[in-house]
């Protein structure tokens, strides 16, 4: 060991990954400086340094630089030692120091000592760290392990401010006012003024109702909110003085300058798929949105870029320092997410392309459904209702297109007489109206004044999932990240449903819809309880789903959200079989014997990915209490999607 120590700290090290094939781990090391180098040795933290086990020339040193938490996995105080060797290839080194104070004095006295010994930093580092199992760089999202930097190293005057332990040195501290003997009391800060009581929303979407007790709406506007009792219709007033009704779903509550409603850049609960979807339909240098990150709190950038003549997407992280300011290269941070797109507007600062445009189409062509057809409506009067084509029939009788008061499209299922117990459905129809999920088609009321018995929904343009599968099954079996993110959001769908402990019972591609976006919902739930044909209801009959059942529901039927998660996965052989039926040309007698008394499953589909078939098999295990429920089954969908590299 070096003589000359100038300093010497007990910290945790990763593994450096010379090959794909060594796993990642952490061991903690003894790390000394000296004059010409970085060593590292054996011992634990109440010894001494005992056997050296690496050993990095300080000459040889490029790069010194922070890693953040979110990064590395959630762990703090990490800095990187990027080096190269003898032969010229570069590694990382990733050391993890006790504290905030620790890692800032290792960086100064790595990079003053370093830079003594004539060694030449990079321009550029990556801030995360190469993942081998996703095959990219976290931070950028590039593919090549040896690829350049995507943020700048931190400028020169910046790597050479003293350290914490310098400071301790000095005699006198350096006040927080200039001028002012560090002994005397620093004055107390204005009080902040205290927050109005007031609850102020911006209408994201106009909403034009002529009902008794709502409020129209105008996009942009701003209304007071004076009652907030009911769930999905909230008590507001206008600039006018005016009081009635809103659907919430149309307005955000007003932030000031961190509220990005009013941003047309601003593309909330947009997938990954769905914005390279987009932004690859706009073809335009430069074009870009920001959307929520599958991470609670944070945002993404997507930006389109052409690269050798190839149009391509990058996605970025919005990154938070510990102030509160967000960057996408930490040299450039701003206090707010539209401070940050201004600036990278006038400059490129680490991305791909300056920001330039966002999509033309905009997000807000496209109103969401109002959560009913007006506030405390229920009971609709069939002559508002205008009877536009016919969309369908099934177990319950015909499915038709309709305007609503000549403005608003909505399905009208006209229920066959005697096909179910309505007095039942009409008394649990105001409990499933207030289920309310942007994965569940909405029941908008009823009108049963007159029969046939009319139950009004929302209207999906595309049709069910199950006539989707099969139109674009050619198209779709090839974009394996597509099928995911519809199951992704039928299984949230069905996790809100679980959490108001309401079961499905017929849960199939069928029973699903699709809409404007490719957006996937849930319908139909509930109704089966409802139904009095025999063979519909009983696991005997011809019409019953025998090939999306449970064996305690074929056997005994036991319904529970656990039969609606075998269900799930029977309609996730649905999406990744491009619509096909489950069990082919089988028998209904021989599927339960199968899956009754021989244990046999549903087969892999060709083109389906393996960790998608061990969800399905997760979910059709025999025992009801073994299989997963639906929230745990929302993370593991996510998770696929993030291993594939669909989300971030």
């Amino acid at each position: 060991m070096a003589t000359s120590v100038l300093k010497m700290d007990f910290m945790t090290k990763r593994s450096i990954m010379k090959s794909r094939i060594r796993t990642e781990n952490y061991k903690g090391r003894w790390f000394v400086l000296t004059a010409l180098e970085l060593t590292y040795h054996d011992g634990n933290a109440d010894e001494q340094p005992g056997k050296q086990k690496g050993r990095i020339f300080l000459k040889n040193i490029k790069v010194v630089e922070k890693v953040e938490p979110e990064e590395f996995g959630g762990k703090p105080n990490v800095f990187q030692v990027l080096y190269t060797n003898e032969a010229g290839e570069a590694f990382n080194l990733y050391i993890m120091a006790l504290s905030p104070e620790s890692q800032e004095e290792w960086i100064f006295k790595l990079r003053q000592t370093s830079q003594k010994c004539g060694a030449i930093f990079y321009k550029q580092y990556h801030p995360g760290i190469y993942s081998y199992k996703l095959g990219k760089w976290l931070c950028c999202e590039r593919i090549q392990h040896k690829s350049e930097g995507c943020c700048n190293v931190t400028s020169i005057s910046e790597k050479l401010k003293p350290s914490a332990q310098d400071k301790k040195k000095n005699d006198i501290r350096e006040s927080p006012i200039q001028g002012r003997p560090d002994n005397m009391p620093v004055p107390k800060p204005p009080e902040k003024p205290k927050k109005s009581d007031k609850v102020k929303v911006l209408a994201v979407f106009s909403y034009d109702s002529n009902l008794d007790g709502d409020l129209s709406l105008e996009k942009g506007e701003e209304y007071e909110i004076l009652e907030k009792n009911e769930e999905h219709w909230w008590k507001a007033k206008n600039s006018k003085g005016e009081i009635g009704f809103i659907p919430v779903n149309y307005v955000k509550i007003k932030e000031g300058e961190e509220d990005l409603e009013e941003y047309d850049w601003y593309y909330p609960n947009t997938s990954r798929v769905k914005s390279e979807e987009i932004l690859n339909k706009e073809k335009k240098e430069g074009c870009f949105l920001v959307r929520e990150s599958s991470t609670s709190g944070m945002y993404t950038l997507s930006i389109y870029a052409t690269e050798r003549d190839v149009g391509i997407v990058k996605h970025y992280h919005i990154k938070r320092k510990g102030n509160g300011d967000y960057y996408l290269t930490e040299k450039h941070a701003h206090r707010t997410v539209p401070m940050l797109i201004h600036y990278h507007k006038h400059n490129c600062a680490g991305l791909i392309v300056r920001l330039r445009s966002s999509p033309a189409a905009g997000r807000n062509d496209i109103s969401p459904a109002i959560p009913g057809l007006g506030h405390d409506r229920y009971e609709i009067d069939r002559s508002e209702l205008q009877m536009l084509q016919e969309l369908g029939a099934g177990v319950f009788g015909t499915v038709k297109l309709a305007l609503y008061r000549n403005t608003q499209k909505v399905a009208v299922k006209m229920m066959k007489e005697g096909t179910m117990s309505e007095d039942d459905f009409i008394d649990e129809a105001k409990t499933m109206k207030e289920l309310q999920h942007n994965n569940l088609v909405r029941l908008f009321g009823v009108s049963t004044k007159e029969r046939p018995l009319y139950i009004i929904t929302e209207y999906m343009s595309q049709g069910s999932l199950l006539t989707y599968l099969k139109r674009h099954k050619r198209r779709l079996l090839d974009k394996s990240t597509k099928l995911i993110d519809m199951c992704h959001q039928v299984s949230q769908g069905m996790a809100y449903l679980e959490s108001k402990s309401f079961i499905h019972r017929d849960l199939a591609a069928r029973n699903c819809l699709v809409g404007e976006n490719d957006v996937c919902k849930v319908g139909d739930f509930g109704l089966a309880r409802f139904v009095l044909d025999d063979e519909y209801t009983s696991s005997h009959g011809t019409k019953f789903p025998i090939r999306w059942a449970p064996p305690e529901v074929l056997s005994y039927t036991r319904f529970s959200s656990k039969s609606d998660v075998w269900s799930y996965g029977v309609l996730m052989w649905e999406v990744f079989s491009g619509g096909s039926m489950p069990y082919g040309q089988m028998r209904n007698q021989d599927i339960v014997t199968e899956v009754c008394q021989q244990n046999k499953r549903l087969e892999r589909p060709q083109k389906c990915p393996e960790p998608v078939y061990d969800l399905m098999q997760e979910c059709w295990n025999r025992k009801p209490e073994e299989r997963p429920d639906f929230s745990s089954i929302v993370k593991k969908v996510k998770n696929i999607l993030h291993a594939t590299a669909d989300y971030l």
